[in-house]
């Protein structure tokens, strides 16, 4: 069995307090961060048989050999010619099966209905985004007969239109920890992300169809042979010698890619689509991974239950709409080198040496042989599309001003750029000017009544905490605050009127942190900011700053006569 990382701890209990208020409720894990180990360890703390649902075989067999191995439970597979024997049931922990399957029958037939809701007590769903589908819910809907069971999702990074749909399918969501939450703990490398620009390439005429680029429109546009020589020459300069995975639109792309590719250096490239032989693509991505081809090109197969953490390079081939889809491709490489970060002794070295964990695992990676991944994306003419890059992955907190003004930068830069520190960067001078702009509203309010008393109340709670607003999620969109939490925001002088329920939680969440560690509250912080005060004084500091200043007559000591 295996130690769960301190963030994959945090899951697991979240999940388990979730339970007592909520039958269904979601986790929102990177690519690389193991989600299955977490899930693992949330059915063994539950106790009594699960079910585990996905929508690939891939997905099935990993689930089935992590679990064994992290979780010690005994697993059985119901899918295609397998199935779990009726005298074998009883000894079974956990049931793994395709959506397919269970939804395989006529009428009332189908082949779920072997299997007594009442005899399981959880419900796992992995790459829980595909939950709002049809066949989904007659999965939830058949096992849900039982109202002590309780659901799990376990997504990476989700579209705004699938968190809206989320919303609609799970109670909560118990955690989100993102990418860029994983590669600032040292769990996952950094994205360097690599924008080529090239000439004749135009999406502004491809329709959109379910939110993304029409498939045989955008297929059409990147099977042209100027466009696959350019992209593929563009590649070969752009990847050197990293192993690297193109994410292609069609067989026809993907056949010629890997023919030009070969053309630049013999036996460099294969490809493998979905209609490759199984036993084919399983001996071809062995080769892969041994290192004797360099570049794989794929047809939507690698997109999920591939892990192979010696990938160095994505090259996005095909555009998308879709940041969930994105996520997914970019994942197959920010996995870093193996044994770099899951080393037990790096507690220990942190603790003698009075550092973080992660500031270890952060030196480690950058000294590994795979410091970072490379992303490489190829710009045209996109109309009025909103194509995905690193940056919409890696900005899920950023603001759009911060992300649009990294994108730009990025793509001014003609070089591989750390994606993650432009948004920093984009979102620190944004701050800034923000900031210049209070300082200067603040100077020519204070020169027309420098002496009035303190009276209006700050009314940006941002402001007051120095906090960037987060974006707010799909699934927080029709949520409304609670009495209690309404309560608490007026009590502390803040009108929710108008907040959106994601940056009411989000305050509400940084009154408590300021609380835990003894900072002042809102209302005192407001009225420390209005003076030119920090709004980070203790409790204690605070007060005695505010009592200074009442007795001065609501003037700073240097503004005294």
């Amino acid at each position: 069995m295996s130690h769960l990382r301190d963030y994959q701890g945090k899951m697991s209990d979240a999940v388990i307090e979730e339970w007592k208020t909520v039958p269904s409720t979601l986790l929102v894990c990177p690519t690389g961060g193991g989600k299955t180990v977490v899930f693992a360890d949330v059915i063994k703390r539950r106790g009594g048989r699960a079910m585990v649902i996905a929508h690939r075989e891939e997905l099935i067999w990993q689930a089935k050999d992590k679990i064994e191995k992290f979780a010690d439970l005994r697993c059985e597979i119901e899918m295609a010619h397998l199935a779990v024997h009726p005298n074998l049931f009883g000894n079974v922990d956990v049931m793994i099966s395709t959506v397919q399957t269970l939804n395989s029958g006529m009428g009332d037939r189908t082949r779920m209905s072997k299997f007594d809701p009442r005899e399981f007590s959880t419900l796992v769903i992995d790459e829980g985004h595909h939950a709002p589908a049809a066949t989904y819910k007659n999965v939830i809907n058949y096992f849900s007969k039982n109202p002590d069971l309780r659901i799990l999702g376990v997504t990476a990074t989700p579209d705004r239109a699938d968190e809206e749909a989320l919303g609609q399918v799970f109670n909560t969501v118990a955690m989100d920890y993102e990418i860029l939450d994983a590669i600032q703990d040292g769990w996952l490398v950094d994205v360097d992300q690599r924008f080529v620009t090239i000439n004749g390439l135009d999406y502004s005429q491809i329709k959109t169809t379910c939110g993304d680029l029409n498939g045989a429109e955008m297929a059409a546009v990147l099977e042209s042979e100027s466009n696959l020589q350019a992209m593929a020459s563009a590649s070969v300069a752009e990847i050197g010698n990293r192993r690297t995975i193109v994410f292609a639109a069609s067989v026809k792309q993907a056949e010629v890619m890997s023919d030009i590719f070969n053309r630049h250096r013999l036996g460099m490239s294969e490809w493998v689509c979905g209609a490759t032989n199984k036993d084919q693509r399983r001996d071809m991505l062995s080769r892969f991974a041994q290192s004797r081809f360099q570049v794989v090109v794929n047809v939507g197969v690698l997109t999920e239950g591939f892990d192979d953490a010696g990938v160095e390079c994505i090259v996005m081939a095909r555009p998308t709409k879709s940041r969930s889809l994105y996520s997914q491709m970019i994942g197959r490489s920010t996995r870093p080198a193996p044994g770099i970060v899951d080393d037990p002794l790096i507690a220990e070295i942190a603790a003698a040496r009075n550092i973080a964990a992660a500031e270890i695992r952060r030196d480690r990676i950058r000294t590994s042989v795979k410091p970072s991944c490379l992303v490489v994306d190829f710009v045209g003419n996109s109309g009025k599309h909103k194509l995905m890059s690193s940056a919409d992955i890696l900005g899920g907190n950023v603001s759009d001003d911060a992300l649009n003004r990294a994108i730009a930068r990025a793509k001014k830069m003609g070089k591989p750029v750390r994606m993650s520190e432009l948004l920093v960067d984009s979102a620190k001078l944004i701050a800034q000017e923000a900031e210049q702009r209070r300082m200067a509203d603040a100077a020519r309010k204070h020169r027309l009544v420098a002496t009035a008393s303190y009276k209006s109340k700050v009314v940006n709670p941002f402001d007051v905490f120095d906090m960037q607003p987060a974006k707010p999620r799909g699934w927080d969109m029709k949520k409304t605050l609670s009495e209690k939490q309404t309560s608490m925001l007026l009590k502390q002088g803040i009108n929710p009127d108008g907040l959106p329920y994601a940056h009411a939680r989000q305050i509400i969440g940084e009154i408590f942190n300021r609380w835990n560690k003894n900072q002042c509250s809102f209302k005192q912080a407001a009225l420390l900011k209005r003076f030119g005060y920090s709004g980070k004084m203790t409790r204690e500091e605070a007060k005695r700053t505010i009592d200074a200043l009442a007795k001065n007559g609501w003037r700073k000591p240097d503004m005294a006569a």
